[in-house]
């Protein structure tokens, strides 16, 4: 389908173990540092991991007050907070603009996972009677959504898109759409999760999902190592400003990127590993490739799903030298995931505002904690491993992979 409409990124705005700002991130990234540290939020000694991308400091009472902070479940606040960066960012004032034409869009693989644990404590401690009347509205997927919509008064479309891991991305690609066929001028996207919680750590534990290196937690992400043994459960939050085109262009808005493809598709296989050939993956990377009217060696630079499981990054790599050939061995790839663990469904969202950095900086940051690339990920590709790297970065791809097989790439380009 064509359209004839563009769009373009126009604010950034993140909460993460790194840093609480996009440009904190980004240069945190460059400088090769982890985010990952011992649990501190609850007692982890019954289980079989103790570590994860934690974020100590966020304080929500920094964004908005405190009453209202408290009403918020922490996917929520996290959401909230990064919103607020991002418009700030954009330097859009909303009281200028037509509301009705301004959206949300905002995914979360589980949404208030940490609200309905303390809520069940209490029904079990306490009774029914003593359940939160907040309960319901913290829990829900759409709450973040929803919150940043009531934060400015906005009227346009307003969604949670909950696809596992791959949501963030989905919520991107879906607030694209919603720009290029003129249902709105602007869409605030991104995605938000807090799942590092007792039964979500304890859940990708049983899955035996998760990297266990208890005794040394900044090397425990591994993606495309050979000694890679698992994933680092993360939370976080990333939201992004879409803007058509001749909008931001007419308010002189500083421009990051123009968004230009967007490939999703489903697995139809397992609901948690990844068809082994890549194949569902490989067809996101070219549905993105053909919408965005790009030949596969004209990318410069992707940024992987890189979970540094075995199963995923063995299939990603194969997508990827399915899709790009040789030219797989002359883009940079890496995983922002080395760094700041896996945030489920924020991660696509995150990763998306690195890209957007990357074409602004020109550097591209280290997959950090790769020793040595493992046989079946193909050594031949430059994954990017410790150092920074300076590369002129025109076009970018980002992949997202979810449980479920939900496959989504996105691609961005300079303007």
């Amino acid at each position: 389908m064509k359209f004839q409409r563009r769009v373009v990124i126009t604010g950034l705005g993140c909460v993460t173990a790194l840093a609480e700002s996009a440009d904190g991130l980004y240069e945190a990234l460059c400088r090769g540092e982890s985010g990952i540290s011992t649990i501190e939020s609850f007692d982890t000694s019954e289980f079989p991991v103790h570590f994860g991308g934690e974020i100590k400091k966020f304080d929500i009472d920094n964004y908005v007050p405190s009453r209202e902070g408290r009403r918020m479940d922490r996917f929520t606040q996290m959401a909230l907070a990064s919103a607020i960066q991002a418009v700030n960012d954009s330097g859009l004032d909303f009281e200028k603009e037509d509301k009705e034409r301004v959206g949300v869009i905002i995914g979360t693989g589980i949404g208030g996972i940490k609200e309905i644990e303390e809520q069940y404590l209490r029904l079990l401690q306490k009774g029914p009677r003593k359940v939160s009347p907040f309960c319901v509205p913290k829990l829900m997927g759409n709450a973040a959504s929803g919150c940043v919509s009531i934060q400015y008064g906005l009227k346009g479309p307003n969604m949670c898109v909950v696809t596992a891991c791959a949501s963030a991305a989905h919520a991107v690609g879906e607030a694209f759409y919603n720009i290029l066929c003129g249902r709105s001028e602007i869409v605030i996207t991104g995605g938000s999760e807090a799942a590092l919680t007792p039964v979500g750590l304890a859940s990708f534990c049983a899955l035996k999902s998760l990297s266990t290196r208890n005794d040394d937690p900044q090397h425990a992400s591994r993606p495309f190592d050979v000694s890679r043994d698992g994933f680092v459960l993360a939370e976080g939050a990333a939201v992004l400003i879409l803007e058509e085109y001749e909008h931001a262009r007419k308010r002189g808005a500083k421009i990051y990127a123009e968004m230009l493809g967007y490939g999703a598709t489903g697995d139809g296989y397992h609901i948690t590993a990844p068809l082994e050939d890549g194949s569902g993956a490989a067809k996101a990377m070219r549905l993105a490739l053909e919408q965005a009217q790009l030949n596969p060696d004209q990318i410069d630079y992707i940024n992987a799903h890189g979970t540094s499981t075995e199963l995923n990054d063995a299939a990603e790599s194969l997508a990827i030298r399915t899709v790009f050939g040789e030219h797989a061995y002359k883009l940079s790839v890496n995983s922002t995931k080395s760094c700041l663990g896996h945030s489920l469904g924020a991660s696509g969202a995150i990763e998306l505002l690195v890209c957007a950095k990357t074409i602004e900086k020109g550097i591209i940051h280290p997959t950090i904690n790769l020793e040595t690339v493992a046989p079946e990920c193909d050594p031949k590709m430059d994954f990017v491993p410790k150092k920074a790297k300076e590369r002129n970065v025109r076009y970018a791809l980002s992949n997202s992979l979810g449980f479920g097989g939900h496959n989504c790439s996105l691609i961005i380009g300079k303007v």
